[in-house]
C-alpha cells in the first residue's frame, strides 16, 4: 500500500513587537530565551525519528509564528537541517516561512534560501505608513519594498504578499491602491482577507469604545469585490476564499489543511491532525522549554487530543473542502467515508443548488488531485459562504 504523506507545521512563537490585531501565540523575547527553544524544538523534532511518522514523506513545511524571520540564519539552518535528518522529504517538497520587513539582511535572506526554503511569505497588510503604525507593525512601506527586493536578489521565485482590509481608517480607495501596488510587483501568490477583531487584542478593546474608526460592512463588501476585480484583472487566479496565485503557484500547504490531509505541527502550542487524530503542544513557553531540557518532551504533545467522530471528520471534509474555487470531489469523499455526497448530504445539496449557493462542476482528471465531479461554491455561495458551511454540520 502507498505510504500516507505528511505536511509539517513548525512554530516560532517570537516577533519584534505584537501587533494590535494579533491573537497568535507569539510574543518578544530575549536572545537567551530563542536559544533555549530552538534547543527543545529540536529535541521534539529528534523525538520523532523512531516513529511511523518519520517513514512518512513529508511534501510540504510552513515556518510560522510570530515571525519566523527573526531567527539568525544559523538556527533555521539548525532547524532544517535536523528535519531531514529525521524525516524524508520529497524531491519537491515545498517549504515556505513567514518573514517580516525589517527583520533580515541580503546575506540572512540568501542563507535562508541555501537552508532549503524555497517559499517566502512577505506580510505587508498596508502600503500606508500611518495605517502600519496604527497595526503595532515594525515597518514602513519602503522598507517592505527593500525586503522585497532583497528576497527576488538572493533567487527566491516563489514569494507571497499578505494584505489586509477592513483596517481602522482604511478608505476604500487606499486598499485599492495597495492591490494595484503589490499586483506591480508581480508576487506568485497574494493572500488578502478582511481584519478580524479577536478579543484580548487592542483592536477589541479599540473597536468596541470606537466602532465608528473601522469601516463599515457596506464599505468591507466593496473592498472585497476590489480584491476579486484587481486580482483577476492582473491574472492571478483565486483557488480560496481569501487566497490569489497565478498558475501552479497555490501553496500546497494550506491546501493540505482545506483538503483534510495529515500535518504534524512542531512547537510551542502547534496543532496537528493525524490519522483523524487531532491534538496540539502545550502552549507555556516555560513548561515547553523545561519538560524538552528535563527529558519530559513527551508531556508536552498530544495536549487536549481528539479523536474525530466519522460525522466530524465529513463536516470538515465539507466546510474546509468548500472554500476552495474547485469544491470537493465527489470521488473523494467516497473514497474516504464509503458513501456518496448525496447520501450524507443530499437534502442539504438540493437545497443549496436550489438557492444558488452551490453547483456541480467538472474538473479533467489528470491526477487524484484533480478527480472528476465536484461540488463547489457559486459567486453568490462564497458571499454568504458561512451560512453553506452551517448547512453540513450533522
Amino acid at each position: 500500500m502507498k505510504k500516507k504523506l505528511l505536511s509539517l507545521y513548525i512554530h516560532i512563537p517570537f516577533c519584534v513587537r505584537k501587533c494590535n490585531y494579533c491573537d497568535f501565540l507569539s510574543a518578544p523575547a530575549d536572545e537567551a530565551a530563542k536559544e533555549a527553544y530552538i534547543q527543545a524544538l529540536l529535541l521534539e523534532i529528534e523525538s520523532y525519528r523512531e516513529t511511523q511518522l518519520s517513514m512518512r514523506k513529508v511534501k510540504t513545511i510552513f515556518i510560522g509564528g510570530g515571525t519566523p524571520s527573526i531567527l539568525d540564519a544559523d538556527r533555521m539552518t539548525d532547524i532544517l537541517n535536523k528535519i531531514k535528518s529525521v524525516f524524508y522529504l520529497t524531491g519537491d517538497c515545498e517549504i515556505s516561512m513567514e518573514m517580516n520587513p525589517g527583520t533580515v539582511t541580503k546575506e540572512k535572506i540568501k542563507r535562508y534560501l541555501n537552508a532549503g526554503i524555497n517559499r517566502i511569505s512577505i506580510g505587508l497588510q498596508t502600503s500606508d505608513d500611518n495605517l502600519l503604525k496604527v497595526l503595532g507593525r515594525v515597518h514602513t512601506y519602503e522598507e517592505f519594498l527593500h525586503t522585497y527586493d532583497e528576497v527576488r536578489e538572493a533567487g527566491f521565485q516563489n514569494v507571497n504578499i499578505d494584505l489586509m482590509a477592513a483596517l481602522p481608517g482604511q478608505s476604500i480607495e487606499g486598499y485599492c491602491n495597495d492591490l494595484e501596488k503589490v499586483t506591480r510587483l508581480s508576487p506568485e501568490h497574494i493572500s488578502a482577507y478582511s481584519l478580524i477583531v479577536e478579543e484580548g487584542t487592542p483592536f477589541y478593546d479599540m473597536y468596541h469604545s470606537r466602532c465608528d474608526l473601522f469601516p463599515d460592512e457596506q464599505a468591507d463588501r466593496e473592498m472585497y469585490e476590489c480584491t476579486k476585480e484587481i486580482l483577476g484583472r492582473n491574472g492571478y487566479m483565486r483557488y480560496e476564499i481569501s487566497n490569489y496565485a497565478k498558475e501552479g503557484y497555490e501553496c500546497r500547504h494550506n491546501i493540505v489543511y482545506w483538503e483534510c490531509e495529515d500535518y504534524l505541527g512542531l512547537g510551542l502550542g502547534s496543532a496537528s491532525l493525524i490519522d483523524d487524530i487531532r491534538f496540539k503542544n502545550i502552549c507555556d513557553l516555560k513548561q515547553y522549554i523545561q519538560k524538552w531540557k528535563a527529558g519530559e518532551g513527551y508531556k508536552v504533545q498530544r495536549q487536549e487530543e481528539e479523536v474525530l467522530a466519522v460525522s466530524a471528520q465529513m463536516e470538515e471534509f465539507m466546510f474546509l473542502g468548500l472554500r476552495m474555487m474547485r469544491g470537493v470531489s465527489k470521488e473523494k469523499f467516497t473514497m474516504r467515508f464509503g458513501q456518496s455526497l448525496e447520501q450524507i448530504y443530499g437534502i442539504q445539496i438540493e437545497k443549496l443548488i436550489r438557492q444558488g449557493l452551490l453547483r456541480w462542476r467538472t474538473e479533467e482528471k489528470k491526477s487524484m488531485d484533480r478527480c472528476g465531479v465536484r461540488l463547489a461554491l457559486t459567486d453568490r455561495g462564497i458571499d454568504v459562504s458561512n451560512y453553506v458551511f452551517e448547512q453540513f454540520l450533522l
